[in-house]
């Protein structure tokens, strides 16, 4: 593991993943740039290291000024970043409205791509660099009521897994971080819920509700989660993806499984397009 002292940068760091990640990098000695939209809520971590902890406000949903804070932050170098802002939008894709969908798209997925944009250039100069992706078992599998939530983590691992072809030749890897079930504010406060279509409450109510039910009983442990990451992204070859959690990988090992058999079912006739040989 790097034992320097980096420079980070923590989107979303007041509560749940964001503020662990954030106490995971302060407990190694590292300076650690932490943000959220009420700055107020990260007096906590702050007042655990004065002088190697800064806290910024950043709302991901502000575009011109979510590039304006990355310039900024830049100027300064950053060695890893973690995108982990972001929040959770569940209901039928019909009862999302565009508005609701496209602001999902701009801070689950665009404000954190923005803010790689702005921190590559320094990564290269350096010949050094982590990009921590905060996506979710979502992001890979989807399902009843997840469009609004699954729709960007999915682009985020597509993208992702690009950004991580292109900067590896200089030194910069990517890791995809795949959470299940964590007992963090993202079933609580930091979920939002569409309005409610009748034709679609027998089909998405049940599983929405349930979710919400479930808020503050999940058996994941953010610091262990926290830590799992940190160790994982300052190794030598940090790994492209990593799942976090027994269920996210009980869920996505079911998930690989059926489409394998799916891929092998359909290949018979499916894969014959090929123009006829004389």
């Amino acid at each position: 593991m790097m034992e320097r002292r980096l420079r980070w940068l923590v989107t979303g760091a007041s509560s749940g993943l964001g503020a662990a990640m954030a106490a995971a990098a302060i407990a190694r000695g590292d300076e650690v740039i932490v943000t959220a939209r009420d700055v107020g809520r990260l007096e906590r971590l702050a007042a655990k290291a004065p002088g190697r902890v800064r806290p910024v406000a950043l709302d991901l949903s502000d575009r011109t000024g979510t590039r304006a804070t990355g310039e900024k932050i830049a100027r300064g170098g950053v060695d890893v970043l973690v995108n982990n802002a972001g929040y959770g939008l569940i209901g039928a894709f019909e009862e999302a409205t565009d508005e609701r969908l496209r602001e999902a798209f701009e801070v689950n997925l665009f404000g954190g791509l923005e803010l790689a944009r702005a921190l590559l250039p320094g990564m290269r100069e350096r010949g050094w660099g982590r990009i921590v992706q905060m996506s979710s078992i979502i992001g890979v599998t989807s399902g009843l009521g997840g469009a609004g939530y699954a729709g960007p983590k999915a682009a985020l691992e597509a993208v992702s897994d690009s950004i991580a072809a292109e900067v590896a030749p200089f030194g910069i890897h990517v890791t995809i971080v795949e959470p299940g079930a964590f007992r963090t504010d993202f079933g609580g406060r930091s979920l939002r819920l569409t309005d409610r279509l009748p034709a679609y409450e027998p089909i998405v109510g049940p599983p929405r509700d349930a979710f919400v039910a479930h808020h503050g009983m999940q058996r994941g442990d953010p610091e262990r989660a926290a830590r799992a990451v940190v160790d994982a992204v300052l190794a030598p070859r940090p790994p492209r993806r990593l799942p976090l959690g027994p269920d996210a990988f009980t869920v996505l090992r079911a998930h690989y499984l059926a489409r394998l058999a799916e891929l092998d079912a359909l290949e018979p006739a499916a894969a014959v397009t090929d123009h006829a040989t004389p």
